[in-house]
């Protein structure tokens, strides 16, 4: 899951199936994991940065994005702005494989539950952005749900805020950079190819040997990392041009909820009491975030319409 910061003030109709496609995948992409199980989560994030490289390109190609990709990698910042990106995604994408496939579930869908919050509270801290009380509330009732975390279940505290953190500093570093999501982690991925494929390599030289090319399935379901990370990231470019802030803020939680309904059923994890009260705190904290960013945007539009 990545962010753009170019967002539409006006909703389209059109938006809103990109945006639920993006994250409907993103919520079900625990099902696919259950199909690579048997890869090491380390070797699987090394296939999936290399599967991922290729159909980004192809998508570049179809999107004739080539100017924009060639005009980022001409700027040295740029370069070095997502080679720090790179490794903050990268971070991000091996603790939420390992979470899955460890049965951690819940730890990983609390880590997105929490990162739209960690955003507003890095805006403020890195970007010298202000804060409404009401969001200043759902940071403390957030900070409280990681404090009865850290009481409780501390063992798995550290995936839920690995996840935030790294995701939350992925979008600030991306923010600074004047580069589309898509040219953006098509270059990711280039920058991290050849660890990428050292990892393959290093696998294949082990005793247990690689995952990929001895069994069809397996093989086949690990390209398909590619299309997995690729198109929702699409889906969620459009979306974001097409549709507002505030729409698409409160179909983000859609992810991470499917995320936990799936560790009731699917996963069959167990959800004890001090992880139960830790999400209850972060739902009302995302009742109160999303609120407040409802109301503050339709009184933007009201006074933009005045003003009109």
């Amino acid at each position: 899951m990545t962010s753009d910061p170019q967002n539409s003030s006006d909703d389209a109709p059109s938006g809103l199936p990109a945006a639920l496609g993006a994250y409907l995948l993103w919520g079900f992409l625990p099902l696919y994991l259950l199909l690579v199980t048997s890869v090491p989560p380390f070797e699987f994030v090394g296939w999936r940065i290399i599967w991922t490289l290729p159909f980004c390109l192809i998508i570049v190609a179809l999107r004739k994005q080539f100017p924009a990709l060639r005009a980022a990698i001409a700027n040295p910042r740029t370069l070095l702005a997502l080679f720090f990106s790179a490794l903050l995604i990268a971070t991000n994408w091996f603790v939420y494989i390992w979470a899955i496939m460890e049965n951690q579930v819940y730890a990983a869908s609390l880590g997105y539950y929490l990162n739209p919050l960690l955003n507003v509270l890095l805006g403020t801290l890195l970007l010298g952005e202000k804060l409404t009380k009401w969001q200043w509330l759902a940071v403390a009732i957030a900070a409280s749900a990681v404090a009865l975390l850290s009481a409780g279940a501390i063992t798995t505290l550290w995936i839920s805020l690995t996840l935030a953190f790294s995701f939350g500093l992925y979008g600030i570093v991306r923010k600074q950079v004047d580069v589309g999501s898509l040219p953006g982690l098509t270059i990711e991925s280039a920058i991290l190819l050849l660890p990428a494929m050292g990892i393959a390599g290093w696998y294949a030289g082990t005793a247990a040997g690689t995952s990929f090319g001895n069994d069809w399935f397996l093989s086949a379901a690990i390209i398909f990392s590619g299309v997995v990370t690729a198109v929702p990231l699409l889906l969620f470019a459009i979306a974001a041009k097409r549709m507002s802030y505030s729409t698409l803020g409160f179909i983000q939680y859609l992810a991470p909820t499917i995320v936990f309904i799936l560790g009731l059923t699917v996963f069959g994890a167990q959800l004890r009491p001090v992880q139960l009260g830790s999400f209850v705190l972060i739902w009302i904290a995302v009742a109160i975030f999303v609120a407040d960013l409802w109301v503050r945007t339709r009184r933007a539009k009201a006074a933009a319409k005045a003003e009109a």
